[in-house]
């Protein structure tokens, strides 16, 4: 059981005086980001980020996912500060690094067999771009299908993957041909809450693109979320998972699933895809991977990558040793702390308390999702299911304004997600609840 590793401060931290001044976005940062919180940062300090004013905040968005052990863990910063002493780049087309043949081997030891053989980028973004020139280059076939509010990244190849937001796509086109989009099998908002309908209508719906819009013959890869992270934190349900696996071998397709945000423990098991019992053919991974270092990995079976073909892809940052050697740091810690059945236990705790809030909260429609993964929908009305995403951000501003860091997704913002980190504690889940209940309170 993981127990809370700090505590708010009651006077502000120190911060120091070349931080404070910078309070405004300047004008030589691009407007083209766009930012949750008008704020300006300080530092971290377990699971409290602090602005720089010193004023502590209960860090539940974790960097979007990334900083799943919370703020200067103590083990990570060792590991970052031992190997930066050591060495701090090199590429990994130049020959071999330890932390990053050690982080290999370790990953593959954590993932089902045959996924044994990993590559390592950059980003989240980076993984999906390499699977899919993976599967392109394997299979000699040049569809892809993907799936309706998925988020698979923001360049150009990965955005054609990408539905969860339509500013994502405008204005790119022409996008990566050969990318066609299936209904994915979203229960709440389509389904009406009926999984086994959405199973059967989402698998029919997915048989008729492969009848009528592309053959199975010309496709390479099913690319998919088990769990929607950008599109509305929507888990796809198992036997829908189960349905695309029989398909993919059916059709000699490959079976690609985007790990990068519900990976790593996150839902209480270490990889989403493991409630289906499934296996994938590859896996993307990144976010948590280096507790906020920019890593990221594609996992595949030794044949696949023998058959993609020495020089057929590259990195030049990608596996960077110091953020290798967080990685380590942080598989050692979820090891060893027991951090995946931490996510399952406190995520039951904190299911069970958001659902006492919707019985007293009219405009809130679902709340969903496992382990410390969970979304909680915002509606205008609970029969039409119509998003209340005005809301929804009006929520986690309030939360912020109260000391905790909560974020939005959905295709309308209207889905506040909760991503504690996986050591979080039972007492800040419950302080977490108490903050968000009188967010709710303030309309």
């Amino acid at each position: 059981m993981a127990t809370m590793i700090d505590q708010p401060s009651s006077q502000p931290a120190p911060v120091p005086a070349a931080l404070a001044d910078w309070t405004e976005m300047p004008d030589s940062l691009s407007p083209v980001l766009g930012r949750y919180f008008e704020r300006s940062w300080s530092h971290g300090r377990g699971h409290r980020l602090y602005d720089t004013g010193g004023r502590a905040y209960l860090d539940f968005a974790c960097g979007i996912a990334t900083t799943v052990l919370g703020h200067a863990h103590p083990a990570v910063t060792r590991a970052i500060h031992e190997q930066a002493d050591r060495l701090v780049h090199i590429s990994n087309g130049m020959g071999y690094v330890e932390p990053v043949s050690r982080l290999a081997a370790e990953l593959a030891a954590v993932l089902p067999d045959p996924l044994d053989t990993v590559f390592f980028a950059n980003s989240g973004t980076e993984a999906i771009e390499g699977a899919v020139k993976l599967a392109r280059r394997v299979t000699g076939r040049p569809g892809i299908i993907c799936f309706s509010g998925g988020f698979h990244g923001r360049t150009l190849g990965s955005v054609a993957l990408t539905t969860s937001s339509i500013n994502y796509r405008t204005g790119y086109e022409p996008l990566l041909p050969g990318v066609h989009v299936a209904p994915f099998p979203n229960v709440y908002r389509d389904w009406g809450g009926d999984a086994e309908a959405a199973v059967s209508g989402s698998l029919a719906a997915l048989d008729r693109v492969l009848a009528e819009v592309i053959p199975p013959s010309a496709v390479a890869a099913l690319v998919i979320e088990p769990i929607q992270g950008e599109g509305g934190f929507n888990p796809a349900p198992e036997g829908y998972l189960r349905g695309l696996r029989e398909r993919a071998d059916r059709h000699g397709i490959l079976l690609i699933a985007d790990e990068v945000q519900c990976g790593y423990g996150r839902t209480g098991r270490m990889w989403a895809f493991e409630g289906a019992a499934i296996v994938p053919d590859v896996v993307c991974l990144a976010k948590a991977i280096a507790n906020g270092l920019p890593l990221g990995a594609i996992v595949s079976r030794r044949e696949l990558h023998d058959r993609w073909g020495k020089g057929a892809h590259g990195t030049t940052f990608g596996g960077n040793p110091v953020a290798c050697a967080a990685g380590l740091a942080v598989l050692e810690t979820i090891r060893t702390e027991g951090l995946v059945s931490n996510a399952g236990e406190r995520g039951v705790q904190l299911r069970e308390g958001l659902e006492r809030l919707v019985a007293a909260d009219e405009g809130i429609g679902d709340v969903r999702g496992p382990g410390l993964m969970i979304g909680v929908e915002f509606v205008r009305d609970r029969a039409t299911r119509e998003p209340d995403g005005e809301r929804a951000d009006r929520v986690i501003a309030r939360c912020a304004d109260m000391g905790l860091l909560l974020l939005t997704c959905g295709t309308g913002h209207q889905v506040v997600r909760w991503i504690p980190p996986l050591n979080v504690a039972a007492d800040e889940i419950d302080e977490g609840l108490g903050i968000f209940q009188r967010a709710l309170e303030g309309g």
